[in-house]
C-alpha cells in the first residue's frame, strides 16, 4: 500500500529530466531541468524548474537528481486473473503444434476455463498478485484486466470481482472489461449463436446491473466469434452505456478493425492482419491500435501488425503485455517495449506513448498517461539518462521510484 501522506500536502519534484507525453505532438514532451508539484493526487504544476511559481518554489521538495520522469505505465490490455497454468500447451507448440491445433485438441482458452471455474475468488486473487506486482515493480500505476476465463455468469462475475478487488490491497487502478465473448463453453459445444444469446440475454446485462465491467470485449476470429456474432455483443454492450474494444484481426482478416471502428472501439487489438481499409476505418473513429508483440513472440507469428499502415493513417498505437497464461506470459512492460521495438520496428518515442498516453486513450481514459495540470499524479521515476534506455535494456529494471496518485 502507499506510504501515509497527507492527500493535501502539496509535493514537488526538483531536478529531474520530464517526459509528459502531453499534447497530441508524436514526442515526448521532454522537459530539461524540470519540476512537477502536485496536490490532492492531482499534478498543479509541471514546467523548466526556473519558472515555477514561488508558492511551490518553498514547498518542502524531493530532489531527483537528473533522475527521467514519466507518466506511470498504463498495461491497457491484460487478462492477469487466471488459475493455474498452460505450460503443458507451450511444450506443444514447441513440437509444432499451431494455436488453432491446441485450441481444436481441448487446450487453449477452455482448458483456462476449466481452471477458473474451480478456483475460488480468494484463490484467483492470491495468484494474480504476484503477475500484478511484477508490473507495478516496473512503473505501472493503471492495469485493464479482462475476464473470458469463466464463460458463464458465475464464474465472469468472480473473475471481475477479484479484478477490482486487487485495487483494495495494492495502490494501483484497476480497469475491468468484460470479455465474456472470448471462447466457446464446452456446455454451448457446437452452438456458438446460442452462447452469444446467453452473453447478450443474461451475462452482459448482470454484469452492468452490478457495475462490474468498464467496457465490453470481444474476440473476433476463425476460432471464436464472427463478426455478426460480436456485433450482436457490441448492441448489447451500447444498450447499457458501455465503451467496446475488440480482440481483431489477429490470425486472420475478418474486418474486425473496421467493425471495431464502426461501434466507435475504443481499441482494436492485435491487429497483425488488418488491412488498409480497416487501418483508415479505425483513423476516422479514432481507435486506437493496440500491439500485442508478447503474443506475437510466444506462439511464433510471422505475420506483423501492419505498422507502416497505422502510421500513415495516424492512428495512434499503444503497446501492452496482454498477460494471459496461454499466449503471452508476459508481466514485463519494459520488455514488451523492446520487443514492440524489435519485433514490430516501432521507435522509441512510439513506444513510450505506447505504455503511457496511446495506452491510456485505449482504456478511455484523459487523466492519466501524460503528465500535465490536473491529471492524476501517476509518476515513474527512472534512473536512466535518455529515455532510450527503458527500451534498450532487456532483463533489467531502472525504475528508482513509483509514485501513485502524488503518493
Amino acid at each position: 500500500m502507499a506510504d501515509d501522506v497527507d492527500d493535501q500536502e502539496l509535493r514537488v519534484w526538483r531536478n529531474a529530466r520530464i517526459a509528459t507525453m502531453a499534447g497530441d505532438a508524436p514526442g515526448l514532451g521532454l522537459i530539461e531541468r524540470g519540476a512537477l508539484a502536485a496536490r490532492g493526487g492531482r499534478i498543479v504544476h509541471v514546467g523548466v524548474d526556473d519558472e515555477m511559481p514561488a508558492e511551490y518554489r518553498d514547498a518542502r521538495s524531493i530532489d531527483c537528481e537528473g533522475r527521467l520522469i514519466t507518466p506511470g505505465l498504463v498495461d491497457c490490455h491484460t487478462h492477469l486473473v487466471w488459475a493455474g497454468n498452460r505450460a503443458n500447451e507451450f511444450e506443444m507448440r514447441l513440437a509444432g503444434a499451431s494455436y488453432e491445433e491446441v485450441a481444436r485438441s481441448g487446450g487453449g482458452i477452455v482448458s483456462s476455463v476449466r481452471s477458473l471455474r474451480q478456483a475460488s475468488e480468494e484463490q484467483l486473487v492470491a495468484e494474480t498478485l504476484p503477475r500484478l506486482d511484477a508490473l507495478i515493480a516496473e512503473g505501472a500505476t493503471t492495469v485493464e484486466i479482462k475476464s473470458g476465463y469463466g464463460l458463464d455468469l458465475e464464474s465472469e462475475a468472480k473473475t471481475l470481482r477479484a479484478a477490482r478487488s486487487l485495487a483494495e490491497t495494492r495502490s494501483v487502478s484497476i480497469r475491468t472489461t468484460l470479455l465474456a465473448a472470448h471462447a466457446l463453453p464446452p456446455e454451448f459445444a457446437g452452438d456458438k449463436d446460442g452462447y452469444i444469446s446467453r452473453v447478450v440475454d443474461e451475462i452482459l446485462p448482470a454484469i452492468a446491473a452490478e457495475g462490474l465491467a468498464d467496457a465490453v470485449d470481444g474476440f473476433c476470429e476463425g476460432i471464436a466469434f464472427s463478426p455478426e456474432q460480436i456485433a450482436r455483443v457490441f448492441d448489447a454492450a451500447r444498450a447499457f452505456g458501455l465503451p467496446v474494444k475488440l480482440h481483431a484481426d489477429q490470425l486472420s482478416n475478418l474486418g474486425g478493425a473496421a467493425l471495431a471502428a464502426r461501434y466507435g472501439a475504443l481499441s482494436a487489438d492485435h491487429v497483425e492482419y488488418t488491412d488498409e481499409a480497416g487501418a483508415a476505418a479505425m483513423a476516422r473513429a479514432g481507435t486506437v491500435a493496440v500491439l500485442l508483440p508478447g503474443a506475437f513472440y510466444f506462439i511464433r507469428e510471422t505475420k506483423k501488425p501492419p505498422v507502416d499502415l497505422f502510421r500513415a493513417q495516424g492512428v495512434p498505437m499503444a503497446i501492452a503485455t496482454d498477460c494471459n497464461p496461454g499466449t503471452s506470459p508476459l508481466t514485463s512492460l519494459l520488455l514488451t517495449m523492446n520487443m514492440a521495438a524489435t519485433l514490430f520496428r516501432l521507435t522509441v518515442d512510439e513506444c513510450l506513448l505506447g505504455v503511457t498516453r496511446h495506452a491510456a486513450r485505449a482504456l478511455g481514459l484523459d487523466d492519466v498517461g501524460v503528465l500535465a495540470p490536473g491529471k492524476m499524479a501517476d509518476l515513474a521515476i527512472w534512473n536512466v539518462e535518455r529515455p532510450a534506455e527503458l527500451v534498450y535494456r532487456m532483463g533489467f529494471n531502472p525504475l528508482h521510484q513509483r509514485i501513485w496518485r502524488a503518493k
